[in-house]
């Protein structure tokens, strides 16, 4: 097997060690900015992803972040915003990672060389065709991870596969392979770097659209947020202002009114007469909240 392309020392970066801080700073931007833009490429492979992910999750099945090393923390710090940012059930999303959470305090590699650990982990996670498995390896090849995917894939369950070197053995157990050409990393083999940065984004990527497929984005706004905080309840004040043309004290209201979940507050405020209305609007429309102020402005001004 070919050297991976994360692997590959560049003559051009001979002697960095020596170069003045700012050079060997400018160098290592250099290669954030080649990861962030590598996300470009896989615009298709991750438009079906999210596809994917979202109509697992409407089915009420859940979104498994798995992986190992820097990909699974990086897997990790995406997975834990999803249900704070966009309200999805804790219930719907997994994280599954060699070594478990005990790789957050001291990160070890001994676990993702274990192919059966993968394995077991799928197993434990009881997995079915309503569920959707995210594996991420930038190399692509590490065994905890590989073993894994394949696992999971004859579980029934949706399967892909994010990896940063085009011949990623872990692309053979996805249905859907998204390929981060990050490049090789300035810092030989230490894929936290461009790769890390790739990920990240996709990630990023991935979590927004599935909640936009599944209806908590509006006009680019997050109106299935958690206002759980001061921060939080100021911010949905003023989407549920924006959106519902209102100022923001009668925001506050609203928002008061429907318990702090944004959504029906916005249809509150746009005039449903209470939280069950608006709830009645929502259920109607399967959590859509464009299609709910749409029926509330055709039926409430009959």
């Amino acid at each position: 097997m070919a050297m991976p392309r994360t692997e590959v020392v560049e003559d051009r970066f001979e002697g960095i060690d020596l170069w003045p801080t700012a050079d060997a700073l400018a160098a290592l931007a250099e290669g954030q900015v080649r990861g962030a833009m590598a996300v470009r490429g896989a615009i298709p492979a991750l438009a079906a992803a999210a596809e994917r992910a979202a109509e697992c999750l409407a089915r009420g099945g859940r979104l498994v972040y798995f992986g190992a090393g820097s990909s699974g923390l990086l897997a990790l710090v995406d997975a834990l915003e999803i249900p704070q940012t966009f309200s999805v059930p804790q219930s719907q999303i997994l994280v599954l990672m060699a070594g478990g959470m005990a790789m957050t305090e001291t990160l070890t590699g001994g676990p993702e060389d274990i192919a059966e650990l993968g394995v077991a982990d799928i197993e434990a996670a009881r997995l079915g065709p309503d569920d959707c498995v995210v594996a991420a390896s930038a190399s692509g090849s590490t065994p905890y991870t590989v073993a894994g995917l394949e696992a999971a894939r004859k579980t029934g369950a949706a399967t892909v596969a994010i990896a940063c070197n085009a011949s990623a053995p872990l692309f053979a157990h996805a249905h859907i392979a998204v390929f981060l050409d990050s490049g090789p990393e300035v810092l030989a083999g230490s894929t936290r770097m461009a790769a890390g940065t790739a990920q990240k984004a996709a990630f990023n990527m991935l979590s927004t659209m599935i909640a936009i497929r599944l209806g908590h984005v509006v006009d680019g706004q997050m109106v299935n947020v958690r206002a759980d905080n001061a921060k939080l309840r100021g911010r949905a004040a003023r989407i549920i202002a924006r959106i519902a043309k209102v100022d923001e004290t009668s925001g506050i209201a609203a928002l008061d009114a429907a318990d702090g979940e944004v959504k029906p507050a916005i249809l509150i405020a746009a005039g449903a007469a209470d939280a069950a209305r608006a709830e009645e609007l929502l259920a109607a429309h399967k959590g859509n909240l464009r299609a709910a102020l749409a029926a509330l402005g055709t039926r409430e001004t009959a």
